[in-house]
């Protein structure tokens, strides 16, 4: 039992807690309850309790988790109004980690599903850290925080995004389409919370600046670079690199003979072995190329085509590649075509062929009409997720089972997919429906 001194009395809007130090120092130092046993703290008013002008209801909810640790939530009670009264206690990461447990894509469900503003087709979704997400639709970025609450968005006025990565929590990346007859395009820095633009990022190419497109994004951390594809209308196509810090330009890797790297769709840092791959797929281009880059030697290490394939295929639509990665022990990239197949190419054969693998079949899913998507990969903690049209496979073990398949029946076709902050994103192509998969407790 509590003594007297353990004991704390709390009016919160009028309704009186009492509660012990002990539950309080649950919440941590870093939040505001954990905050008021410091001795710096004047804790208590004249009348032995301490005021908080806020909500009672959500208060009884959050107290009670610091004491049992587990989170029940009223079925009157709104969420995103307990998620707002968290925030304030700085207790959201006790309510997250109650909520939802350790990302396991054979595990997840769908939490919820949020219908877009701007009907047609979407770009991209990319989540943030934290469990937000950025929808790119035209030329607009939606931008929606871990409650789902939507902030201001970007609007790139007559520039079409290609793509978006979050630096951080707090810093956003767009890269965008140059209008024909326009000077301007490129890369900008920008606020997910307010949409604000920060930076600017110029390619100089003869120690002048030019206007230029800027395509598929990636980032290095460590080392703090930032990587663009970049088409310009002169020699200024390749691979710029910035420095995250200061916005400058630190290195460009030109455009080799026979390949398209302003045109890229998917670059990916390679962790460890400081390489970027650069890859060039279906139907940007009829042959597909995928290289691995070492920008400290300006050489390209590892390059594979399939031209050879292609024509050698008796149908040229047999092995088009639509998407690539690089797996997390850097050894090989997974590849995937429009025929639900995956296949693996070794990094440690230069210009060798694609291992198709039988026990690697996507779940093909159901197609309306005409309309179908591009599948898309993503891997996270050696697990291996696939969209194709309306449903997300999940591959595991060492020769890639498929293990779970992950689908709803509505939203149509699915476009992109992205994991961040232990949540799975599947963006629809049918009026921007953004679904939401998350773990639970």
């Amino acid at each position: 039992m509590a003594n007297a001194i353990d004991r704390i009395r709390f009016n919160v809007g009028g309704k009186i807690f009492e509660t012990t130090t002990t539950t309080l120092a649950n919440a941590g130092r870093n939040s505001m309850l954990g905050a008021l046993l410091d001795e710096n703290w004047n804790l208590f008013s004249s009348a032995g309790e301490y005021f908080i002008d806020r909500n009672p209801a959500c208060f009884g909810v959050l107290l009670d988790l610091l004491r049992t640790g587990e989170l029940h939530i009223p079925p009157i009670m709104p969420k995103k109004l307990l998620y707002r009264e968290a925030l304030f206690y700085g207790l959201l990461d006790h309510v997250r980690s109650a909520r939802w447990g350790p990302f396991d894509g054979n595990r997840l469900h769908l939490s919820s599903s949020v219908a877009g503003r701007a009907p047609g087709d979407p770009t991209a979704v990319r989540a943030s850290p934290d469990g937000g997400c950025c929808i790119a639709h035209g030329t607009l970025a939606h931008l929606y925080d871990w409650m789902l609450d939507q902030h201001n968005p970007i609007n790139l006025d007559y520039q079409q995004i290609n793509d978006v990565g979050y630096i951080d929590t707090d810093t956003i990346v767009l890269t965008a389409r140059q209008p024909p007859g326009r000077a301007g395009g490129g890369m900008g820095l920008f606020s997910p919370s307010s949409g604000e633009l920060r930076h600017r990022f110029p390619v100089s190419h003869d120690n002048k600046v030019k206007s230029f497109t800027a395509g598929a994004l990636c980032f290095s951390n460590p080392g703090y670079k930032i990587f663009a594809s970049c088409k310009g209308r002169c020699n200024e196509s390749g691979i710029g690199v910035w420095d995250q810090i200061t916005g400058n330009q630190s290195d460009f890797f030109y455009q080799p003979p026979g390949c398209s790297f302003g045109d890229a769709d998917k670059l990916q840092w390679i962790e460890g072995d400081n390489f970027l791959m650069v890859a060039t797929l279906f139907p940007r281009t009829d042959n597909c190329f995928i290289g691995v880059l070492d920008f400290r030697e300006k050489n390209m290490v590892w390059s594979w085509t399939d031209e050879r394939t292609m024509a050698a295929a008796a149908s040229l639509d047999e092995k088009r590649v639509l998407h690539a990665i690089v797996m997390e022990d850097n050894r090989s990239i997974c590849v995937v075509n429009q025929y639900e197949d995956l296949g693996f190419l070794d990094l440690r054969r230069n210009g060798g062929g694609v291992r198709w693998s039988s026990r690697s079949k996507l779940m093909k899913g159901k197609v309306r009409g005409e309309e179908s998507c591009y599948p898309k990969l993503v891997m996270h903690r050696g697990q291996l997720f696939s969209s194709m049209n309306d449903v997300i496979s999940v591959f595991c073990g060492p020769e890639w089972v498929l293990t779970t398949t992950l689908g709803t029946n509505y939203g149509g076709p699915i476009c992109d997919i992205s994991i961040g902050g232990d949540r799975l994103f599947a963006l629809h192509s049918e009026t921007n429906v953004f679904d939401i998969w998350e773990t639970p407790a």
